[in-house]
């Protein structure tokens, strides 16, 4: 509608409103707090078959030789796997958590109906394994549990597309899935016009009922995760461009300058798509390389949501004052992987996978609706970083398939290097 607040407008006025109803009020404001775990809840509840839906229409439609598919993967997992690292490294050594510990060290963290959690697991060989393999067709829905459930949704696919490959008419299932997919994203873009009231109940809750100390955590949180936001592009696609393809820096920076202010307004690496491709162009990246890096693997280049989700797991740990081993952080990394895979392209992305991962590895998540209030910054930075991602992505590929960058030109050169 035209003239509408936008939804970040919307957080902030909302916050505003909550921090003064907190002071004016005081602790009986703090009723208003379940609000905030409803809207939660619901975002569970919509994202869960959104996340199996996405998967299997993204293999589904996926239409790619399985050498050229293997090498997207291969890069997307190492870029992938070094963001991890950042967002977790960066919360155990600046433990931007610990300034909220005081706030929620006390809050349960266990229920009758969640998943067994990670931080009371020994995890082994046979546990990794065992939280591949569901109890029944129906525990990943009613857990909310995102490695087995996109293990299922990977078996679906592939047998579909096994079944499609023999001959077999799948038009008409493909095509409902598609249509139970945009109802899904739709029904999830309503609960998130919900987002501004929990904002407005859970600050006014955290204001009423402890001032203005929780601000001081979410300011650790914001900063840290900023942090790794642009440590990861500054530090690892630098190394990528200089060391493998060959790339001067400036220009690579200046032909991605639009792309990134546009992710940065549209809050979306998905709307951005066009103009990616746009600069991709201005490299010289063949059409091939920009279609699969940044059409077709959009949801693997997700290096934003990856690395935020694995400090943020971090920073709920520690403001509930619970530990993790090495092992278990490693099982908490893996669900994000999966999660930020299923999950790209709708609103807030980055917000709804962290919740089904703190699901996934039994970690609370009374907090989340006091980090909404503060995502709208970080999910920016999150945009950015998965743009720089799919153009990362699409210029090695290039590269692999024998593109050399020549100086004197503007464009990638199409002869292979001598052996």
């Amino acid at each position: 509608m035209k003239g509408r607040i936008p939804l970040t407008g919307q957080i902030l006025i909302a916050l505003a409103a909550g921090t003064a109803a907190g002071l004016i009020i005081g602790k009986p404001v703090g009723v208003l707090g379940d609000v905030g775990k409803l809207v939660i809840q619901a975002i569970k509840v919509a994202a869960t078959p959104l996340l199996m839906l996405d998967v299997i229409n993204a293999v589904l439609q996926a239409k790619v030789s399985a050498k050229s598919g293997l090498r997207m993967v291969v890069l997307a997992s190492v870029n992938a796997s070094i963001a991890l690292g950042f967002g977790l490294a960066l919360s155990n050594a600046l433990k931007p958590g610990r300034h909220m510990a005081g706030n929620f060290s006390s809050v349960s963290w266990t229920s009758a109906t969640a998943p067994a959690p990670v931080v009371k697991q020994k995890i082994g060989p046979m546990a990794v394994l065992s939280g591949f393999v569901p109890t029944s067709l129906v525990s990943p829905f009613a857990e909310n549990s995102v490695i087995p459930l996109v293990g299922m949704a990977l078996l679906l696919s592939l047998a579909l597309r096994k079944l499609k490959e023999s001959g077999t008419d799948t038009h008409g299932l493909e095509r409902d899935f598609e249509i139970l997919q945009k109802a899904m994203e739709t029904i999830l873009g309503w609960i998130i016009r919900l987002v501004p009231v929990a904002v407005f109940a859970v600050v006014a809750k955290a204001v009423g009922e402890q001032g203005f100390a929780p601000f001081r955590g979410l300011a650790a949180y914001v900063g840290v995760g900023l942090l790794g936001l642009t440590l990861h592009p500054l530090i690892t696609y630098t190394l990528w461009l200089t060391g493998y393809a060959r790339m001067d820096l400036r220009r690579f920076f200046e032909a991605a300058r639009e792309p990134v202010i546009y992710a940065a307004g549209a809050n979306s690496s998905l709307a951005t798509l066009p103009i990616t491709l746009k600069a991709l162009d201005k490299l010289g990246v063949s059409k091939g390389a920009s279609a699969l890096g940044a059409c077709v693997g959009t949801n693997l280049n997700n290096d934003g949501i990856i690395l935020y989700e694995a400090m943020a797991v971090l920073f709920v740990a520690q403001a509930h004052g619970i530990e993790l081993t090495l092992a278990q952080q490693m099982f908490a990394a893996g669900s994000c992987l999966l999660a930020a895979m299923g999950i790209a392209g709708v609103p807030e992305a980055g917000f709804i996978s962290l919740s089904l991962v703190l699901t996934t590895v039994g970690l609370p998540l009374e907090i989340l609706p006091l980090l909404l209030t503060v995502d709208w910054v970080l999910a920016r930075a999150r945009s950015v970083v998965n743009v720089l991602s799919d153009m990362m992505i699409s210029i090695l590929l290039d590269r692999w398939d024998g593109a050399r960058f020549d100086k004197r030109a503007p464009a990638f050169s199409a002869e292979p290097e001598a052996a």
